[in-house]
This record gives structure tokens, C-alpha cells and sequence, in this order.
């Protein structure tokens, strides 16, 4: 007669304990790849909190880079190489404080704990300052008012491109390799624009026929602003009328509102805004303000609506 083999008890207990465990073990390792803040291209800016104008630190010229690729530093490469070094000097202390007037920030100058949280929160690739003038708050008042004194905050891309009344009528397509999720949160942001515009749009199939574009690529993918993986740049759009709207594929998107996530259709709402002409604005609730917290959900707001209808007349 065959011997019964009988499991100890720990034995049984625990692999009860493994399978009760599984379901947690599986949502950490999915959800893992989503936790990029730790991995962004802008994470080199905490450990440069406190840094303040006449110190030398390392990773000090990241900054300036980081501040030159947003329109707010501009070096004469003919008299100096003060772009490529670590020196926090008079010009980097003039565009923090450039910087912190656009975001709502205290104009100190210096990389402290507000300036650094706001500067490593990903966002639009856009510039905020183009050809050396801002249109946000830094070029709209001064230290000594309130930003209450300018409750309008929209701004437009300069000489204020934007589409003929001719092409009121747009239509958009998306290129191969589209997420399909993504298809119908950017349809709803069209959507959002045409009741707020004198603008309609309408899908078709046949990108090269296509008036706008919209497509996920990685890294440089030819068009001068390549993308750097996840966490920092999300995605970036092109004035008039160029027609270019591109999300970086690296990126984390979620149609909801989903933590460590970044919303598709809350994106595509302040890219279209570029597609259309408006730049960015500093109203914190607007849609085009350039920067995005993980789950973050936005829609237009007054400020968005106002530009809008300065630029085109009303819908």
C-alpha cells in the first residue's frame, strides 16, 4: 500500500500566503514603470536647491540649459562659453527671476524650494519666451504689482500667427503607430475647441492630406525638439500653421485620471491651443499653462476662452 506524503503545515500556510500575496506583488511591478518622477531629465534640479548667484556647482550649466531651451537665458558665444559652465552668474540669477514671475513665484533669484518643485514638474516643450521677449507675467508687470492687476494672462506666438479665415475648417488626422486610446480623448478636445472657436474640425484618415497632425514619437524624431524619455518633456505642438502635434511616447498616458499618469485629453486641450496660436499662460488653472502634475485633469478656463477670441474675434 502506497504511503500518503502529507505537506507540513508551514508548507501549506505559506504558499497560502503567496497566493493571497500574488495580486498585490503583480499591481507593484505593473505599476512600477509608472513612479518615473525619480527617473525624469529633470531630476538634476534637486540637488541644486539653495543655489544661489556667485556659487560654482556642478550641474549649475543644466540649468542654464535647461532655462536657454525655454527662452530664458541667452549667452554671446562670441565673448563667453558661460552656457556650458557651472558658474551661477548675474544672467542665470535674471532668468530665475524671469521664471518665477511667469509661474507666480517670489522673485528671488535663487533655486529655492518653490522654484525647484515647479521647474521639475513635467511640461510642454513649447518655449514660454520666444525671440527674448515674454508674454507671460514677467512681461506684463513688475515686482511691484499684484498679479491681480492683470487678471488676462493668455499670450500668442509672435507677430501673432495664426489660421486665415479661410481655413476656419480644419481637419486633423493621426498618424500610424497612434495609441487607440489616444484617438478619441483628442477628438473630445477638438471637440472642446470648436465650441469655444470659430473653428471646426473634422477627422479624416489620410495624414499627408491632413491639415493637423497628431502622432507619439520618442526621443529626436527630426523636427529640432526631441523628446527625453520619461518624466520632464511631455509633448509639444507647433504654431500656425504648421500643424504639428506630437506626445512623447515614453510618457505614461492615461484616458482618466490615473496617479503617476499623465491625462491624454487635458494634454491634447493645451497642445491644439499652440496648434491654433495661443502661447503659453500663467493663469495656474488655465489649459495653457505649460505644466502638468501626474493625474492632473484640465479643461479650458476663461483666460484660455479670452485669448482665444482676441486673436480670432468671437465664435
Amino acid at each position: 500500500m502506497a504511503s500518503k506524503v502529507i505537506l507540513p503545515f508551514f508548507s501549506s500556510f505559506t504558499l497560502f500566503l503567496f497566493l493571497l500575496l500574488l495580486p498585490l506583488l503583480f499591481q507593484a511591478v505593473l505599476a512600477h514603470p509608472k513612479d518615473q518622477n525619480s527617473s525624469s531629465s529633470f531630476q538634476f534640479l534637486q540637488q541644486l536647491q539653495g543655489c544661489q548667484k556667485g556659487n560654482k556647482v556642478k550641474d549649475i550649466n543644466k540649468v542654464k540649459k535647461y532655462l536657454k531651451h525655454l527662452g530664458y537665458l541667452s549667452y554671446d558665444i562670441n565673448k563667453t562659453h558661460a552656457d556650458n559652465n557651472d558658474h551661477f552668474d548675474e544672467s542665470l540669477e535674471h532668468a530665475i527671476k524671469t521664471y518665477q514671475l511667469n509661474y507666480n513665484l517670489k522673485a528671488t533669484g535663487t533655486l529655492d524650494l518653490e522654484t525647484v518643485s515647479k521647474m521639475m514638474t513635467p511640461r510642454c516643450s513649447v518655449p514660454d519666451i520666444i525671440n527674448g521677449t515674454s508674454r507671460m507675467n514677467s512681461g506684463k508687470k513688475n515686482l511691484s504689482k499684484s498679479i491681480h492687476d492683470f487678471p488676462s494672462q493668455y499670450t500668442f506666438f509672435p507677430n501673432r500667427l495664426r489660421w486665415p479665415p479661410s481655413k476656419f475648417s480644419l481637419t486633423y488626422a493621426f498618424l500610424p503607430g497612434t495609441r487607440p486610446d489616444a484617438i478619441g480623448p483628442v477628438a473630445r478636445a477638438f471637440q472642446t475647441w470648436a465650441a469655444n472657436t470659430p473653428f471646426r474640425f473634422t477627422r479624416i484618415m489620410d495624414p499627408r492630406r491632413a491639415d493637423l497632425k497628431i502622432s507619439f514619437e520618442r526621443r529626436d524624431h527630426g523636427d529640432g525638439a526631441p523628446f527625453d524619455g520619461p518624466g520632464g518633456i511631455l509633448a509639444h505642438a507647433f504654431a500656425p500653421t504648421d500643424g504639428r502635434l506630437h506626445y512623447d511616447a515614453d510618457e505614461t498616458w492615461t484616458v482618466n485620471s490615473t496617479p503617476n499618469s499623465y491625462h491624454l485629453e487635458s494634454v491634447a486641450l493645451h497642445e491644439i491651443g499652440h496648434l491654433l496660436g495661443l502661447q503659453h499662460s500663467s493663469v495656474r488653472a488655465a489649459s495653457m499653462y505649460p505644466a502638468f502634475d501626474p493625474g492632473e485633469i484640465r479643461g479650458l478656463h476663461a483666460d484660455d476662452i479670452t485669448g482665444m477670441k482676441v486673436l480670432y474675434g468671437s465664435s
